[in-house]
């Protein structure tokens, strides 16, 4: 159904946030070996795959009327933990306009929700049944048009039992729904201590809510008996309900082992219990470890660090008899000792059943659109909409055939958990062994069945049901969309394993489908063409001529040149992959010794290295031995700090002039500065016009150049009425389902129309200051129009395609300084440019390149602009008193 892009309850909190890590790559350089995966957690981005939440929801710093877990984890922990909320971010707060989010911007938003209700008279309340009891809180709010949202279209993906939760669960009180929902954000199924919750503020019978929602409740239906999908190593019994359920469990009942009762303990607390028990430990971990071995049982802890999904015990966590009064033997009596100390110490706990929580999360995934979702995605779009934006004009459409049928929505959750069990194995915990990797070839195996015949399926409807561009969004709901990743990774497992010849079968099939992943076509034509020069030769038979190994190598390559031609050719290889193409291609024709007439020519893309520069400056260093207090060694030189990664403070070389008002003198200031701002003032001083704005000033011209094509309308993109862009800009579908638009776009630019396109759309949205994905209105109309005269038609062109194709890869590890000449000549006729752009990157001492800013580097260079390498030196280092 499509409506105007007007406020309405149907579109009043939707969006989408399917957020994925980096998935191992197929490089074609590596001819033989694969890259081992590094121990440590990679970096992730936005565009390779759906994650699970349960193990990567991140979530804020606690507030203060907000214990932490019980488990109490390091300031380091809790730092990471920041660091990867902030590089992550769901599809929905991408394409949603920045919005205060803090703590004041909730406080108002309840306090405009009370003055509401306060407006009614006691009467109309009491009639219309709009008493309710407590505070009102963004958080219930937000959950609950969640719930109502999807009931409202999408009822059918629940059966009786589930929808006779649901009922339980509007029948519960407020404050019993606004503990659950704040226990729901944690980021972990663990236990909570009742004592230490601490949300006095908005619950004032905190006991109370605990009690409703770790009541029995009876369900009058029989639930749906579980599934058993590809790839899982059993149904998923853990979303499975009884005669009864409850929406939180109970400690008394439920903790019965030492493992997990210590888990609850504080460090303080447990190095009173290990005291008692005589042991000792160098840290939290190391003394769990020795407490567990005085039991008598040897296996390690680590629960503290378990997550919803991995806590088994939570699957059966209904009310039962206290197993600690039978203890048969000493080490369970000791055991059972050492859990009634620590539930004496700790008190009564709670924590969430895993089976209404999965429950719960299987409604956000259908309202989300997504498996991940965090605390700012549950309350941005309520705060969007008091948020006074102007938005552009766009039609708002909420599928409701996301999921066709409940059993498909529960093997896309399969999937995801299937997919979670390899990234584990891959990616998360060291190095796979061997026993590790052929898991993940069994899995890769099992699923492929399955996969071809979804993928048929959607072939089917692409080709006979879905309007233009209608399916590209809805098919990463699709399970097929995970298995195809999945597959890549089996694919990447063979080659480690030297079976080349089913790693070639699996890559065949990869591209053979136009469907899913297309963005990692450019990695499968490498590792294909790869494969095909060293290894087919071995493994497939050649033509009945090629008697010899040279004659079969040498037909083996010309297989290898043509998919690489087949690659370049291919619209949905993105242009990242030219450059490691083009190398195979002249390095096969050169194997080949084919005549210079048949040979290609990359000159017109040939890659440059970065011109490098050198600007000296005056460096400002902190004194060290004030900062210290001491003044040992005053009169000797400081020793030079380890400043790897650190900013540095410089002095501007561009002197300030302060006027006297009253003697009209002028003072000339020395300022400090960056030192990026140093360069970009001596590059001024060469007569360059710049700006240090790193990727800023390309995601501002994408948003002039395609304000039309970010905006045409496409099925299920806008979801809410507060978008600034369409859900699908962030991921590898955006390219392919407006392939004609954007590269009638692209052809326009061109031919040189960039300035007429900026001036169009500053003409028509700069007054009301539209909120526009990656649009900074302070950048000046005339500098915007000198830089689309300046830059090379054909370059500018080249960048916006990368833009296009990889908005959310490429926003990172742009060249720190833009510049631009203007020449001066006045021909700017069209299809030329009348002026000279150029990138430069800064390093200081000690500073790198990263391997986004070379991937950057050989972009621009390959399009024919101009790039520096600009190395600032310190002339002089200054010790600031």
């Amino acid at each position: 159904m499509l409506h105007p892009s007007s406020p309405s309850k149907h579109n009043a909190m939707l969006g989408k946030g399917v957020q994925q890590p980096n998935a191992i790559g197929l490089h074609a350089d590596n001819d033989d070996n694969f890259e081992t995966p590094p121990a440590k957690r990679r970096k992730h981005t936005s565009s390779d795959y759906v994650h699970i939440r349960h193990n990567a929801t991140p979530r804020r710093r606690p507030q203060k009327d907000i214990i932490s877990d019980s488990d109490a984890e390091s300031d380091a922990n809790d730092l990471q933990e920041e660091e990867e909320r902030k590089s992550r971010q769901t599809e929905l707060e991408t394409a949603l306009p920045a919005v205060r989010t803090d703590k004041e911007a909730i406080e108002a938003y309840e306090a405009s929700r009370a003055a509401e209700r306060a407006e009614l008279g006691l009467k109309e309340r009491f009639d219309g049944k709009n008493w309710v009891q407590g505070k009102s809180s963004i958080y219930v709010d937000a959950f609950n048009l969640a719930l109502d949202t999807v009931l409202e279209d999408e009822s059918h993906l629940f059966d009786a039992a589930e929808h006779a939760i649901f009922d339980q669960w509007r029948q519960s009180s407020y404050e019993a729904q606004y503990l659950y929902v704040r226990l729901f954000l944690r980021k972990t199924s663990a236990w909570h201590r009742i004592n230490r919750l601490g949300y006095h503020s908005d619950i004032a019978d905190l006991q109370q809510a605990v009690e409703d929602l770790q009541a029995p409740r009876t369900l009058p239906v029989q639930p749906t008996a579980p599934e058993i999908h590809a790839g899982e190593q059993e149904s998923s019994s853990d979303v499975s309900f009884g005669e009864a359920f409850t929406f939180a469990d109970n400690s008394q009942d439920c903790i019965k082992d030492l493992e997990e009762a210590s888990s609850l303990l504080l460090l303080d607390e447990l190095k009173a219990f290990a005291k008692d028990a005589k042991v000792q430990g160098k840290n939290k971990k190391g003394l769990l470890r020795a407490f567990r071995k005085t039991s008598g049982k040897q296996t390690g802890l680590g629960f503290q660090s378990l997550k919803r999904s991995d806590t088994t015990e939570s699957t059966t966590s209904t009310a039962s008899a206290d197993s600690r009064e039978c203890t048969p033997g000493r080490a369970e009596n000791r055991d059972a000792y050492f859990v009634n100390k620590i539930l004496e110490e700790t008190g009564p706990c709670i924590r969430l059943s895993l089976s209404t929580l999965r429950l719960f999360e299987r409604v956000h995934l259908v309202f989300y659109r997504s498996s991940e979702w965090t605390e700012k995605s549950l309350t941005i779009i309520i705060l969007a909409r008091i948020a006074r934006r102007n938005f552009p004009p766009y039609i708002v459409s909420r599928s409701a055939n996301i999921f066709s049928s409940r059993s498909l929505l529960l093997e896309f959750e399969a999937s995801i958990r299937t997919q979670f069990r390899i990234d584990n194995i891959l990616e998360f915990n060291g190095p796979p062994s061997p026993e590790d990797l052929r898991l993940v070839i069994d899995i890769a195996e099992e699923i492929h069945p399955r996969w071809k015949a979804l993928l048929a399926a959607e072939q089917s409807k692409e080709d006979s049901i879905y309007s233009s561009g209608e399916g590209a969004y809805l098919r990463r709901l699709n399970p097929a969309w995970v298995y195809t990743r999945i597959l890549h990774k089996g694919a990447y497992v063979r080659g480690k394993f030297k079976d080349h010849k089913r790693e070639y079968e699996l890559l065949y099939e990869l591209l053979d489908q136009r469907l899913f992943h297309t963005s990692r076509r450019g990695d499968w034509y490498q590792r294909k063409a790869l494969l095909e020069e060293h290894y087919m030769h071995l493994h497939l038979p050649s033509p009945p001529e090629c008697q010899d190994i040279e004659s079969k190598k040498k037909h083996w390559r010309r297989v290898a040149l043509s998919t690489c031609e087949g690659g370049l050719e291919d619209q949905l290889t993105h242009l990242i992959f030219h450059h490691d193409l083009e190398k195979r291609t002249l390095k096969l024709e050169k194997a080949l010794k084919l005549p210079k007439r048949e040979q290609h020519d990359f000159g017109h893309v040939r890659l440059t290295k970065p011109s490098e520069r050198t600007f000296y400056g005056v460096r400002i260093e902190p004194s060290h031995n004030a900062a210290n207090g001491s003044r040992r060694n005053s009169d000797q030189q400081p020793a030079k700090p380890d400043r790897r990664g650190a900013k540095t403070i410089w002095l501007d070389p561009a002197l300030k002039s302060i006027t006297d008002p009253e003697t009209g003198e002028e003072t000339h200031v020395e300022g400090e500065c960056s030192v990026e701002e140093m360069c970009l003032s001596s590059y001024r001083a060469l007569g360059w016009k710049g700006y240090h704005s790193e990727g800023g000033i390309l995601r501002t011209l994408f948003a002039y150049l395609f304000y039309d094509v970010l905006f045409v309308y496409i099925p299920n993109v806008f979801q809410t009425e507060f978008q600034t862009c369409p859900l699908d800009l962030h991921t590898d579908v955006f390219y392919p389902s407006r392939m004609s638009e954007v590269n009638a776009r692209l052809n326009e630019i061109s031919n040189g129309d960039a300035p007429k396109l900026i001036q169009n759309v500053w003409s028509e949205h700069f007054e009301r200051q539209t909120c526009v994905v990656g649009l900074d209105w302070s950048f000046a109309l005339a500098d915007l129009l000198e830089i689309a005269s300046a830059f090379a038609p054909a370059a500018l062109s080249s960048v916006m395609k990368v833009m296009a194709q990889e908005y959310a890869q490429r926003g990172g590890g742009v060249p720190d300084l833009f510049l631009w000449k203007v020449d001066g000549s006045g021909d700017d006729s069209k299809g030329s440019s009348s002026g000279e752009v150029m990138f430069a990157e800064v390093k200081s001492e000690n500073d790198r390149l990263s391997d986004t800013q070379r991937m950057w580097i050989d972009v621009l260079s390959g399009a024919g602009v101009k790039v520096e390498l600009c190395h600032a030196l310190a002339s002089e280092v200054r010790m600031r008193p």
